[in-house]
């Protein structure tokens, strides 16, 4: 009887013992720093926080949640994530240990949302405990240890002794449900290591109890006799931080360390020594003192009246069992949330006791306890289950809809990045596009460009070939104007030449005939002829140039230059004396000329050859 009752007691102590945290001042003195008129309100979110853990940790649930609310909504209204991440990481501890499980996946969703704003890896650590404490109370180690760390590897970022402390501390909880001896060692040394690093005593007190713990497991393993000490020396070493420290560690922490003691000199020590048996007394009874006035702290005080009745089992004293063993029986049935696994093992001795003394009845009265809170527990565990269930159903949900919200924003991310590449593909092809435009363009216009150059440069060579053959033209036609001229001039001076010719005949016939001749009266007439004809002569090289070759051509080229003079004279509209004058013929015969020149050109009798030459010249 005495062994079953000392083995669930101890495992009362161990668990709620692996539970506890704390901050570090007491909740009379954080008051007065919140309620002080100088400090701003943007201010309070830390010490509303240490506040709330304060009456956590003296199991004053109420407050607790109010302080952490309180914390949260100025936090969130001054925007200050990281603290508002921690108050929500509060309150999920605080719901955790009230067994307030129906709203506890969504404050711990929330403290990872406000770690996830924060943008802070101390932020992300607290928001990733408080996933671990959920997935604790929902008894699923594995996402308890993947939370932690997650935790710790935000902690490599930028280090923070006290939330680590807690990370390991988690995790050595894990492996001491699970009996893995190294991990529990391992993960115990770190985190007293960090707590170590922090000032909150409370924190190291737990951890010092969770080396005990590990010595402990240590000795189950290899049972060396040193082993016992070690557990001792890290129990002792929290009950001094206590000593030392009283306003800094909590009573509950140090009732807990109390009852811890107590228990390793009941279960390592001689029944038969004396010294160890008073040191548990006092121990035991030291912790009952410490909880009288701090709620929901029945299953402790329990516990340490289990260990006080163990001890008067073994003087004998039944009386003294029987009577710590019904005040622990009463005490449990007043709890709000009665613990009934220790109310049943109070109930289980008192019916082993009662049977021992002969008293039936009472021994089946308790074992109908027995029986009855053995439903009463299995239907709490059941309704804790169901609410359990219902906390992993809604959690799977909504990681499942986080998962498909997930591959959607993932598809989402892939379908954007795909248009993305076709955006940049479209717009390369654009540019590609229009940088071959712009250079066809261009082309283009030095194409156009260059053929208008070639037509320029055509329309200047046919210009400049109009000018050169129209400046030949004009130069033929001056050369042609300048031969005609000089043809003109040298037919003026033939005829003048011929007429001196003539004359000088003339002279030289009527010398030979007549000696008496007047040669000044010839000279003189002959200087009259002289004037007149060059008058003529001026007049005939100012003909028409083409005159000649019409009429030339209208005589089919019969005229001769005798013929081509007298139509000369014509022309200049000389009559017929003046032109027998120059011609030294007689009038008949320039009338026979004439008549003969029509005949050439193929003139009628009746048309006018003076009028026929004007109008050809013209």
């Amino acid at each position: 009887m005495n062994s079953v009752l000392y083995r669930s007691f101890i495992f009362i102590c161990l668990c709620i013992g692996s539970g506890c945290c704390a901050q570090g001042l007491y909740a009379d003195s954080i008051q007065l720093a919140i309620n002080n008129p100088n400090l701003q309100e943007q201010s309070k979110p830390d010490l509303l926080n240490r506040l709330a853990e304060s009456y956590r940790i003296s199991r004053n649930y109420t407050e607790a949640e109010k302080k952490a609310r309180q914390s949260a909504r100025i936090a969130i209204y001054y925007k200050n994530y990281p603290e508002a991440a921690k108050a929500y990481t509060l309150l999920t501890v605080i719901k955790a240990n009230n067994q307030q499980l129906k709203t506890l996946k969504q404050t711990s969703d929330s403290a990872l949302v406000l770690a996830q704003q924060a943008k802070n890896p101390i932020a992300m650590a607290h928001g990733y405990y408080a996933q671990a404490f959920l997935y604790k109370t929902l008894e699923d180690p594995e996402k308890r240890i993947k939370f932690c760390q997650l935790g710790l590897k935000q902690l490599e970022k930028s280090p923070d002794p006290y939330i680590a402390a807690k990370l390991y501390y988690q995790l050595y909880a894990v492996n001491s449900d699970w009996n893995n001896t190294a991990q529990v060692n391992n993960y115990a040394k770190k985190a007293t290591q960090n707590a170590l690093k922090t000032k909150d005593y409370n924190l190291l007190s737990n951890c010092y109890a969770a080396l005990s713990v590990a010595h402990e497991y240590n000795y189950n393993a290899s049972k060396e006799q040193q082993e016992p000490d070690s557990i001792l020396f890290y129990l002792h070493k929290a009950e001094a931080l206590y000593v030392k420290y009283p306003k800094q560690v909590a009573k509950y922490t140090h009732a807990i360390t109390c009852i811890n003691i107590a228990s390793v000199y009941l279960k390592y020590f001689p029944a038969d020594d004396k010294t160890a048996e008073s040191k548990a007394v006092y121990y035991a009874q030291s912790a009952a003192d410490l909880l009288k006035n701090v709620p929901n702290t029945q299953e402790v005080t329990a516990s340490s009246l289990g260990i006080l009745s163990e001890f008067a089992s073994r003087k004998g004293n039944t009386a003294l069992a029987e009577k710590y063993l019904l005040t622990a029986y009463d005490l449990m049935k007043t709890g709000e949330h009665p613990y009934y696994y220790t109310l049943i093992n109070v109930a289980q001795a008192l019916s082993a006791l009662y049977k021992k003394q002969g008293d039936f009845k009472k021994a089946l009265a308790f074992q109908e306890e027995v029986t009855e809170n053995s439903n009463k527990n299995f239907n709490q565990k059941q309704a804790l289950n169901a609410q359990k269930l219902e906390i992993q159903f809604q959690t799977e949900k909504k990681n499942n809809e986080f998962k498909v919200l997930k591959e959607k924003e993932e598809s989402h991310k892939k379908q954007n990045y795909l248009y993305a590449c076709i955006a940049v593909a479209s717009l390369l092809g654009l540019l590609f596009m229009f940088r071959s435009y712009h250079f066809k363009l261009r082309l283009s216009l030095e194409r156009e460009k260059q053929l208008q150059l070639e037509n320029h440069e055509s329309e200047m060579q046919v210009k400049l070939e109009k000018e050169e053959k129209a400046r030949l033209k004009a130069e033929q036609q001056l050369l042609e104007a300048q031969q005609q001229q000089l043809q003109k001039e040298a037919m003026a001076n033939a005829l003048q030449l011929e007429h001196k010719n003539r004359v000088l005949h003339t002279i030289k016939d009527k010398l030979g005939d007549d000696n008496s001749l007047n040669m000044q009266k010839i000279v003189r007439e002959e200087m009259v002829l002289d004037n007149d004809f060059e008058e003529a002569k001026l007049r005939i090289q100012q003909i028409h140039p083409e005159f000649f070759n019409l009429i030339n051509e209208k005589a089919r080229k019969n005229l001769t230059l005798l013929d081509m003079k007298l139509c000369a004279y014509l022309y200049l509209k000389m009559d017929t004396r003046q032109i027998s004058q120059l011609m030294h013929i007689e009038p008949k015969s320039v009338r026979m000329s004439r008549y003969r020149i029509k005949q050439k050109l193929g003139l009628d009798k009746d048309e006018d050859l003076n009028a026929f030459l004007y109008k050809l010249g013209n």
